[in-house]
């Protein structure tokens, strides 16, 4: 569905580039975490993805059209939700009257079946919201778009632990085999339980892009107490109940995937678990 093809961009003749020559393919009907130190343009890339930056070489294409384009057939089917916004001083009706015509696939049934689920009222005022109530508000909006390709950047920063459950529960809700949702975040145990597939990104590399079947069918992530034989470890790091371990997946049975944990060895040393 996206091609990411040999991308550069920077933000200034006088700045390092953000991307040099960066290649990434996704493909349609998967929820993608893209993930990544601070400045390692993951915030960029969406906007990239999204048509709002501009690469300045290379390019990338949505459904075999160039982004860059912003022509009407593409951007009526990419929808972004930046890490910070600001609402208009409206009722969600009048905005939803003036917002949804863009978009030719707009669902109101969607859009109040979020609502409901975040504990919002169909009518309320976009002014008066705090900033948690903003984003749930936003992100109905966003997911009654029925974009085929939907951008989140930070979407649980400011949700209390409610609501970072509500939100899980409204995205499975509404992805089908159609839609493609990529999810940038530092809040790794927020989403987690939500991939189909991680893409990490570091500066000018991509560290890895798989998805969570095939990851975990060739590693396992354990719980190990102090004290446990650790010499199969790919990747050892302390926890509380003694150190969580990365190893190779010799056995029948899957372990739950630990994002963070997979992070970190990834940061430390890309190439030790043959991903």
């Amino acid at each position: 569905m996206i091609e990411v093809s040999n991308i550069r961009f920077s933000y200034g003749r006088r700045t390092a580039p953000v991307f040099e020559d960066f290649s990434l393919s996704l493909r349609e009907g998967c929820i993608y975490g893209l993930l990544g130190k601070n400045g390692t343009g993951k915030s960029t890339l969406l906007y990239m993805m999204s048509g709002l930056l501009f690469p300045q070489a290379g390019e990338v294409i949505f459904d075999g059209n160039p982004v860059a384009k912003r022509s009407p057939e593409v951007l009526e089917d990419i929808f972004l939700v930046p890490e910070e916004f600001d609402l208009p001083a409206m009722r969600l009706s009048k905005y939803v009257r003036i917002n949804a015509p863009f978009y030719p696939h707009f669902s109101d049934e969607i859009l109040y079946e979020c609502l409901k689920d975040f504990d919002l009222s169909a009518d309320i005022r976009l002014g008066e919201l705090s900033m948690g109530q903003k984003k749930k508000a936003f992100m109905s909006f966003a997911l009654a778009t029925n974009t085929r390709l939907l951008l989140m950047d930070e979407p649980t920063n400011g949700l209390d632990i409610p609501s970072k459950s509500q939100f899980r529960k409204v995205v499975v809700r509404h992805m089908n085999d159609s839609r493609t949702l990529v999810i940038s975040t530092h809040q790794m145990r927020d989403v987690d339980m939500l991939l189909d597939h991680v893409a990490i990104i570091d500066g000018k590399r991509l560290l890895l892009n798989r998805s969570i079947a095939d990851i975990c069918s060739r590693l396992r992530f354990e719980e190990r107490p102090v004290g446990a034989d650790v010499s199969d470890a790919l990747y050892i790091q302390p926890s509380l109940q003694g150190n969580a371990v990365i190893c190779h997946n010799e056995k029948d049975d899957d372990t739950p995937l630990n994002l963070e944990l997979l992070f970190n060895a990834l940061q430390e040393n890309a190439a030790s678990l043959g991903l």
